[in-house]
């Protein structure tokens, strides 16, 4: 079939055959982990020069630092706004819907030992110190070993500056690098050819590891989830496409299927990363304003991680039998809008945010986590998903209001 030639196609069905291996053939699915993980791997590899690469490019053909200054300014806004948003949409939806009511659990029954294993080795601050120095790594070429975004964000942008500030002699440098982070899109390129093989993995691996009765346990929550995410995408995400560009989200969402259906497979928003920058250039946003604002939202602006720790917080509140007054929601909202920022599109770094936010607001158990370990793995793929739709539609939504935006280029790739 013709339609099986494309991309997308082929990872949805490797997603379809996954969740059918894993229902039918939990051991063999299990198994496949490895394919997963290769794919996985073989993105993170390329991600740490990609991001350098493309923000250096970004900046340098600016030429200007003030106007990097102002993007750069405008960007942060927006994401804080959105982050905003997001959280309040999903302690909004918690408190409409309650889904943990009437589950009564113990906070005594609960062992944290368990969700321990599942965190690994998912580094997390305690404070805000602790976080801007961790910003700064401790030697140039450690940015990219260790693989942290935010330390690759602030070498690439003091390279950049210092590129800019070097003035016409610096352009060969700068041709250079244009150069070879075309190079490593091509590579991203032949990498996407395995993106079918390791989506069937994946969601194989999911389903198998934690089967049908997790879900059904936890159905409440999970529905809720996912319906928030479809909310905040369609409504709010759509309006604002539609205010400031005049374009419809379902369009959108129907030229960046591909990559939707490879997050889907893969729960890391990480893994479309390289393909976002180039389908966002193809759609006339400058180079200048992708390059800045991408690598960038995908530390600062998580819109699904946002969703998913304020409606989490507010289910294990209602499952242990918890009452949180008005106040100490909008105490644990501040928590969240300073804790969720760095953490970049990672299995399991949402799940240690939660618990240091409810450690902090002291008055739910942090052992109540337990409850939705089951379904966490189910539920990161709605977070990586959200996240990149809405660090896509920031993106557009920057460049239109910076003007450089090439608004019928846009419209004639979208129809």
């Amino acid at each position: 079939m013709k339609v099986f030639k494309h991309l997308y196609a082929q990872v949805l069905l490797g997603i379809f055959i996954g969740i059918i291996l894993g229902f039918l053939a939990p051991h063999i699915a299990i198994s496949l982990k490895p394919f997963a993980d290769v794919f996985v791997k073989l993105i993170k590899l390329l991600i740490a020069p990609i991001i350098f690469l493309t923000l250096v490019s970004g900046i340098a053909a600016m030429s200007d630092l003030k106007a990097v200054g102002k993007i750069g300014g405008i960007a942060l806004i927006y994401f804080f706004i959105m982050t905003i948003m997001a959280l309040i949409v999903g302690m909004v939806v918690a408190n409409l819907f309650t889904p943990g009511h009437g589950l009564n659990i113990d906070p005594n029954s609960l062992n944290i030992d368990s969700a321990k294993a599942y965190m690994g080795n998912v580094e997390h601050v305690e404070n805000v110190q602790d976080f801007f120095m961790n910003i700064i790594p401790n030697t140039f070429v450690g940015a990219f070993t260790k693989g942290d975004i935010l330390q690759v964000l602030f070498v690439a942008i003091l390279f950049a500056v210092g590129l800019v500030m070097y003035g016409d002699q610096g352009k060969p440098i700068l041709a250079g690098i244009q150069s070879l982070s075309k190079v490593f899109f091509k590579i991203i390129h032949v990498i996407m050819y395995y993106s079918p093989l390791a989506a069937c993995a994946a969601m194989g691996y999911t389903v198998g590891m934690y089967g049908a009765g997790t879900l059904l346990g936890l159905v409440g929550l999970l529905l809720c989830f996912y319906i928030t995410c479809l909310i905040f995408i369609l409504v709010l995400l759509g309006i604002v496409l539609r205010l400031f560009c005049g374009i419809s989200i379902f369009k959108l969402l129907g030229y960046i299927k591909t990559e939707i259906f490879i997050v889907l497979g893969t729960s890391s928003s990480e893994t479309v990363l390289p393909n976002l920058i180039e389908k966002l250039e193809n759609l006339g946003c400058d180079e200048s304003v992708v390059g800045l604002v991408i690598p960038t939202g995908y530390s600062f602006n998580l819109d699904g991680t946002a969703i998913y720790l304020s409606l989490a917080a507010i289910f294990i509140a209602q499952a242990l039998n918890v009452d949180l007054t008005i106040q100490q929601q909008i105490f644990m909202l501040a928590i969240m809008i300073v804790s969720s920022k760095g953490a970049a599109g990672v299995t399991g770094s949402g799940f240690i945010i939660l618990a240091s936010t409810l450690s902090a607001l002291g008055t739910v158990p942090v052992a109540g986590i337990v409850i939705i370990l089951g379904i966490d793995r189910f539920m990161s793929e709605g977070r990586a998903i959200t996240n990149m739709i809405g660090n896509t539609v920031g993106t557009i939504v920057i460049s239109k209001w910076q003007g450089k935006l090439d608004t019928a280029r846009l419209k004639q790739e979208l129809s």
